[in-house]
């Protein structure tokens, strides 16, 4: 799936100044900055919105006597944040699974000061069971963003969470580690997602019948994975498909609308499909699914797939 932005005014200059397998690369390199920098400036004006925790609306509660919800009813979807963020970087992604029928979408925030994933993944574990009490349901979609995606995976993996999460999507998520930025090591949490971490070594562990699906989506642009596979899922013992992203940087992950159905259809994926399908199945299935929202939903930015 390639993602690419309206050609720029000096696109010409950048295809004489370098050789065209370089220009290409170059051009693909600005322009997801140029993308970068604009979402990374819309976040910072949301941002004081999403810093407390966000109303949730109380359900009436099932009679003991009540039928549970129908089979046929898609299961909540929480949204987990990534590093020093909050819920407002999913207020387009929110949107968008609702109006593709998405009834029941919460944004979790865990505290900016949160020191350990391991306590993090308790807490998420604690707010899955009240929202599985509260909506009647057995089960949630996780889609997790960066730091969001292995706080989640950890709960899941190594906390029995596989009991109540059907499928967790990653964005941009380092499930092996990452070693960009070394002078962030101070910070506890930097620490626990270097390779070789505790963390991600409980995380390379055994997880023998894990119920839970993965699809992750990782970019050839995200400046945060180093190296960029890291934000693959890769487990002998865990059901998972790898998604890539072409010309999105690590912060527009969330937010591209052609992200966003690919999104949609990983979760609308059952644990037979995702069997029964190659990787590259996979793919071409996300990749249209995006490409057919890019045609026929708004021209965000000119914004087309090839």
């Amino acid at each position: 799936m390639k993602v690419t932005k309206a050609g720029l005014p000096f696109l010409p200059l950048c295809q004489r100044l370098f050789p065209s397998s370089l220009a290409g690369l170059s051009v693909a390199l600005l322009k997801a900055t140029v993308l970068e920098l604009a979402i990374l400036a819309g976040h910072l004006l949301l941002y004081p919105s999403g810093i407390a925790s966000e109303r949730r609306a109380t359900l009436a509660l099932p009679s003991p006597d009540a039928t549970r919800l129908p089979t046929e009813a898609k299961p909540p979807v929480v949204l987990l944040h990534g590093f020093i963020d909050n819920r407002s970087v999913f207020v387009l992604l929110r949107r968008n699974l609702a109006q593709h029928g998405r009834q029941h979408v919460e944004s979790l925030n865990y505290s900016p000061l949160t020191c350990d994933i391991r306590t993090a993944a308790e807490l998420l574990g604690r707010h899955i069971e009240e929202i599985c009490e509260r909506t009647g349901q057995d089960q949630v979609d996780i889609v997790g963003h960066s730091l969001g995606g292995l706080i989640a995976r950890y709960y899941v993996q190594c906390l029995g969470g596989d009991t109540h999460v059907r499928t967790l999507v990653t964005l941009g998520t380092p499930h092996s580690g990452t070693r960009v930025a070394p002078l962030l090591n101070a910070h506890p949490i930097v620490r626990q997602m270097r390779p070789g971490s505790e963390v991600i070594e409980a995380l390379r562990g055994p997880a023998p019948g894990c119920r839970t699906q993965f699809v992750s989506f990782w970019s050839d642009l995200d400046h945060i994975m180093d190296p960029l596979e890291t934000a693959c899922v890769d487990h002998p013992d865990l059901l998972a498909q790898n998604v890539r992203v072409s010309g999105v940087g690590h912060l527009a992950l969330p937010v591209h609308p052609a992200v966003a159905a690919g999104i949609r259809q990983a979760l609308d994926m059952d644990e037979s499909d995702l069997r029964a399908a190659t990787p590259d199945a996979v793919q071409n299935a996300v990749a249209n699914a995006a490409q057919n929202a890019v045609r026929t939903g708004p021209q965000t930015g000119g914004l087309t797939v090839a």
